[in-house]
């Protein structure tokens, strides 16, 4: 598809010729570099509770950021209103602010390189309202039939489509059409002795609406956010003190996420604030770890078309995304890096410069990040351990940049005695440091797992769908508080 084509040109008569003008009225007082971002975004959600469809929604967002960068001095204005005096008005503003000495050429666009690591050919907000419904509705009722002991179920559906251009003043022009859907589901259960225990569950990605029937379907969802909840019934109060915890495969990757990726982020870095600062080339983690970024990521679920959550063609700066390896073998290879942080520090690229919104200023995020798998087999890192503790599942946590510290609440967690996963434990939260945890990763198992497709990543205000991942791992030392 060429650029007279794309959604922006057809809708909004907008052409190459006025999209180099409007970056020519972005540098007009000086500048290094200029962008261009163009949104429109179409939203529908579903929520239920009580078993009645207590909110439905669908919205549209159209606007433009423009900015400006004069060495590390960044200009950004935004507008709702994409007339052409709008538009130039808020090159205008982002040009005052990042005013400077400097004055570049502007090149010529051309269109960029294109994929389609998502081909959606019908969006699910393109789909009918009622068949979106129904599927949270089959989830409800899932949940509310999985066990007596549930008294409480909520289902929340939320789809949208994006559309994004971006030209810059170095000559990109870039476009794509990025369709996104999630179905989650929160359960509560109790029995005799009456405290409410919780479960939840969900998935999606950048897929069409027959990933609910031929992939994951509602009730699927229903049925591990029940046992999760039934699970917890039965679980004793966590064990405290420095022991032996093995991560389970999948979702616990949030803590690799949080813990370590976004001290890779370039723009920490860049600062000095990071614990990672000025640690390219040195062994920062276990020989065992590898640590990948990776936006390029399709289904591998299943043959059906689609991408993962954090998946995309182009960057929110118009760049490719790629496969990017942090960590290599315990080694630290490389940041995740933005247009500012490359362009300041002269490092490459990595596709990974994102913001939430044209409202928003872009930064280096996360894409789709997880740790390769290992030679060890997975129930041989639990026969490994005489006691410790097996987390499967975790409800959030968080992390502190600069010395890399953490807190993580496991949501489903179980004891290891003598090799053996014995009963599960509530209440147990993990407290480390991350760089410090993974030296003492010991075995990694074969079985590398994404998570199910529910990761929002917040950063300086800003939330962006991602992807977590991690293979079974054992970590030596760790501490776990909890009250037994």
């Amino acid at each position: 598809m060429a650029f007279t084509d794309s959604f922006f040109a057809t809708k909004f008569g907008i052409t190459q010729r006025d999209l180099e003008a409007y970056l020519s009225e972005a540098l007009s007082r000086g500048g290094d570099y200029a962008d261009l971002y163009f949104e429109y975004l179409a939203t529908s959600s579903i929520s239920i509770d009580e078993s009645i469809v207590k909110s439905a929604t669908q919205g549209v967002s159209l606007g433009l950021g423009v900015r400006v960068i004069s060495g590390e001095r960044t200009g950004y204005a935004y507008s709702d209103d994409l007339s052409p005096e709008k538009i130039r008005h808020a090159a205008q503003v982002a040009a005052m602010i990042a005013a400077g000495p400097a004055k570049v050429e502007k090149t010529p666009l051309e269109e960029g390189p294109r994929r389609n690591l998502y081909p959606v050919i019908t969006a699910p907000n393109e789909t009918a309202f009622r068949e979106r419904v129904a599927l949270a509705q089959r989830a409800d009722i899932a949940a509310r039939a999985y066990d007596p002991r549930i008294f409480q179920v909520q289902v929340t559906y939320a789809d949208n489509l994006r559309q994004v251009l971006v030209a810059t003043s170095d000559g990109m022009l870039n476009y794509d059409r990025q369709p996104m859907t999630r179905m989650s589901v929160f359960v509560l259960a109790r029995d005799q002795n009456g405290v409410p225990q919780q479960g939840h569950a969900g998935g999606g990605g950048r897929y069409e609406l027959d990933w609910y029937t031929n992939v994951r379907t509602p009730e699927y969802f229903a049925r591990e956010a029940g046992r999760q909840a039934i699970v917890q019934l039965g679980a004793v109060e966590a064990p405290a003190g420095e022991q032996v915890v093995v991560l389970g495969p999948g979702w616990p990757g949030v803590l690799l996420h949080e813990a370590v990726g976004h001290g890779l982020e370039a723009d920490f870095n860049r600062k000095g604030v990071s614990a990672f600062s000025g640690r390219i080339g040195q062994q920062v983690a276990s020989p065992l770890c590898t640590v990948i970024d990776d936006g390029t990521i399709g289904n591998e679920i299943s043959g059906t078309a689609g991408g993962r959550r954090g998946s995309l063609n182009v960057d929110d700066e118009g760049n490719q995304t790629q496969r990017n390896v942090l960590i290599e073998n315990g080694i630290l290879r490389g940041y995740l890096q933005d247009k500012l942080s490359s362009r300041v520090t002269g490092a490459h690229a990595t596709g990974s410069g994102r913001r939430e919104s044209y409202e928003h200023i872009p930064m280096p995020r996360m894409t789709n990040t997880f740790m390769l798998g290992g030679e060890s087999a997975p129930e041989d890192v639990i026969r490994s351990v005489p006691r410790g503790l097996y987390c499967a599942n975790f409800s959030g946590g968080q992390v502190d940049i600069t010395s890399g510290n953490f807190v993580f609440s496991a949501s489903e967690s179980y004891l290891i005695e003598d090799g053996k996963l014995t009963r599960p434990v509530r209440n147990a939260t993990l407290i480390g440091n991350g760089p410090e945890a993974m030296k003492y990763v010991s075995m990694v198992g074969s079985d590398l797992k994404l998570d199910e497709g529910i990761g929002v990543c917040g950063k300086e205000g800003q939330s962006v769908p991602v992807g977590v991942g991690i293979p079974t791992v054992r970590i030596d030392r760790m501490t776990v508080g909890g009250t037994a």
